[in-house]
């Protein structure tokens, strides 16, 4: 009987999940390093500056700690973001193609690697 509930509590809590998806609400924190403090830690580093070096400069601007420093951890995580995102183009094309498609109500197909690259 217990486990009925749980599965039932689980189904309920997807449902709502997915409802709130729909409507563009997703949980979870707003990121730290917003796109213009990525766009100067990128114009630094070219500039042969390191993100020890850059990290004091940047302020976060909403939140929780906003007026703080972002950790170094951080910064990293973003530029492995953000070179993740610039080697794969046609992911990030995919990924706003399908969400637009489930924002309309479709879903999508899923894709092979050889269809994505063909279609790019």
């Amino acid at each position: 009987m217990a486990e009925t509930e749980r599965e039932n509590i689980r189904e309920s809590t997807l449902e709502g999940l997915d409802t709130a998806a729909r409507k563009g609400k997703h949980g979870g924190r707003p990121p730290v390093i917003t796109d213009d403090m990525l766009h100067t830690v990128l114009r630094r580093r070219a500039g042969g500056e390191s993100v020890e070096q850059i990290q004091p400069d940047l302020i976060i601007p909403t939140g929780k700690r906003k007026g703080h420093n972002p950790s170094v951890a951080s910064i990293y995580r973003a530029l492995a973001e953000h070179a993740k995102r610039e080697a794969h183009p046609e992911a990030v094309d995919a990924a706003h193609a399908d969400f637009a498609a489930m924002n309309n109500g479709a879903v999508p197909e899923p894709r092979t690697q050889t269809e994505v690259l063909k279609s790019h």
